[in-house]
C-alpha cells in the first residue's frame, strides 16, 4: 500500500517537475529523470511550514507577554504535517508516517475543537 502511493507521489513529482521545466526552460531536463530533487524541495517545504507554527506562536507569546498558542499555529501545523507525511510516504519511511500522521489528527482534532467553541458562542 505503501509503495503504491510512493510511486503515485513519484509520478506526480515527475509530472510536476515537467511543467516546471516546460514553464520555465532554463531548468535542468534532469528534474523530470530525476524527481528526488523536487522531493526534497517539498520536504523542506514540509519542515518550513513546521518551523513557521513555532515561530507564529512564539511571536504571539512575546505580543501577549504569555503563553499562548493562536489559531495559526494549528493550521501550520496542518499543513506542515500534510507535506511531511507526503515526504515520509515517498520515502516509505513508517517511523515519520506514523509520527504525522498521528500529529495530523492531534492537530485537526484541536482546530474541530476551537471551532465547536466558537461557534457555541461560549
Amino acid at each position: 500500500m505503501i509503495a503504491l502511493l510512493s510511486a503515485q507521489i513519484e509520478a506526480g513529482a515527475r509530472a510536476f517537475a515537467s511543467v516546471l521545466v516546460t514553464i520555465l526552460p532554463f531548468l535542468p531536463d534532469s528534474l523530470v529523470t530525476n524527481p528526488e530533487r523536487i522531493m526534497i524541495v517539498v520536504g523542506f517545504a514540509g519542515q518550513g511550514l513546521f518551523a513557521m507554527r513555532f515561530i507564529i506562536q512564539w511571536l504571539s507569546s512575546e505580543k501577549e507577554a504569555k503563553s499562548v498558542i493562536p489559531i495559526a499555529f494549528w493550521y501550520f501545523s496542518i499543513g506542515g504535517g500534510a507535506v511531511l507525511l507526503l515526504y515520509a510516504i515517498w520515502r516509505q519511511d513508517p517511523v515519520i508516517i506514523c509520527g504525522q500522521g498521528l500529529g495530523l489528527f492531534i492537530y485537526l482534532r484541536n482546530l474541530y475543537f476551537i471551532h465547536r467553541e466558537s461557534s457555541s458562542g461560549s
